[in-house]
């Protein structure tokens, strides 16, 4: 087993772990699983390419072949390869809408309103409504009804677009939900898309079939690298015209790429190694330990273990939340928030060890008082503390 001392990972060489002789760093990290490393089939793909063609004129035969081989799992005619979830989502907003004034109401904890850079209004010139779920967990029928702007009357952008998340926080939407939310949409005229960078994880966690989720919606994107592991890329599927804007939209924001197969082979193994090799499973395995422990400890959650995600409430037990990333570093973890992610390389002697640190954190709560450390000020929503270190 590799050492997990940061000291020893900074001097890992990459093509170590291309070989597969060592473990890779994000072994010990649980900052996110977007901080995976290439597996030695995903690199290996890279170099089983025979021809590297230029998807900008479609003829780049692993490209092409991805996007084919989406189109087969999801049952969508077309698909487009992008460099980003959020390229997907924002290319995906400005293809669905044409000429302001408009609007999108979306969940106010959403990937597109709180961190793409304020998109959505820029490329699109569109009015964000953000709703926040009265259930703590997803949004409803009624409060997608509720705050759709559908009026002719002129001090109004009227809504022609909802943006659903599956999943927020690691939350599962009900199948039920969407459904209904879907039917509504459809009688008003309305488009709706969803960010399904984490959809995987719902399917794996048993929330319903991947065809059947996507069949509710008007476009879908989805991540290769959230979860999946490869080490870039999402895709966009939707109807043959409805992509065909995404492509013109795609190359607007520079996202059109040349021998772009460097990227596809490593996503398609991506999704045949971890999504369909089922190693999604022992993610959702691993956060249902990390928070039957944290329960253990007298802690809460801010939000239900779904998927691959435990949220903490760090004051339940006493925990003042800026302690996390100084006591992770010590026992040699990277995890700097409330947030813990597991993905499909984490290593069981970092759950050992975070469960460690877990039981730590608890100490220095009650040595506290459960007070808040006047050395430690709470941080504010959009503030992360920053240290190179961790970084």
């Amino acid at each position: 087993m590799a050492s997990n001392s940061s000291e020893t990972q900074k001097d890992v060489k990459f093509e170590d772990i291309a070989q597969g002789k060592i473990q890779s760093p994000a072994a010990y990290d649980f900052r996110s699983d977007t901080v995976t490393t290439p597996t030695p089939s995903m690199l290996q793909s890279i170099l089983n390419i025979s021809v590297h063609g230029d998807d900008v004129f479609s003829e780049d035969t692993t490209t092409n072949n991805l996007e084919s081989f989406i189109m087969s799992l999801t049952g969508k005619p077309a698909a487009c390869f992008v460099m980003s979830g959020t390229m997907g989502n924002q290319v995906s907003i400005r293809s669905h809408l044409t000429q302001p004034p408009h609007s999108i109401v979306m969940d106010s904890r959403c990937h597109i309103f709180n961190y793409e850079a304020g998109g959505a209004a820029i490329l699109s010139q569109a009015q964000m409504i953000p709703v926040k779920p009265a259930n703590g967990e997803h949004l409803t029928l009624e409060e997608v009804q509720d705050n759709v702007i559908d009026s002719d009357d002129i001090h109004y952008a009227p809504t022609r677009l909802i943006c659903l998340e599956n999943t927020i926080n690691g939350i599962i939407m009900p199948l039920e939900e969407i459904k209904k939310i879907s039917a509504f949409a459809k009688e008003k005229g309305i488009k709706l898309h969803l960010d399904g960078a984490r959809l995987w994880n719902v399917v794996a966690a048993g929330g319903g079939d991947l065809k059947e989720i996507i069949s509710y919606f008007d476009s879908v994107s989805l991540c290769f690298s959230k979860g999946l592991g490869a080490p870039m890329g999402s895709i966009v599927i939707g109807e043959k015209d409805f992509i065909g804007r995404v492509r013109h939209f795609r190359k607007m924001v520079g996202g059109a790429t040349r021998q772009i197969g460097i990227a596809t082979a490593p996503a398609r193994t991506a999704v045949e190694e971890v999504f369909l090799g089922g190693r999604l499973t022992r993610t959702h395995e691993l956060a249902k330990r990390l928070e039957s422990s944290w329960a253990k400890l007298g802690g809460k959650l801010k939000f239900p273990c779904h998927t691959n995600m435990v949220w903490l409430d760090p004051a339940s037990a006493g925990v003042d939340e800026s302690d996390i990333p100084t006591e992770a570093k010590k026992a040699g973890l990277k995890w700097d928030y409330e947030r813990i992610v597991v993905h499909h390389q984490i290593c069981d002697d970092a759950i050992e060890k975070l469960e460690g640190v877990l039981e730590k954190l608890v100490e220095n709560g009650k040595a506290r008082g459960g007070a808040q450390s006047p050395e430690m000020p709470r941080m504010a929503r959009y503030s992360r503390r920053v240290d190179q270190d961790l970084a």
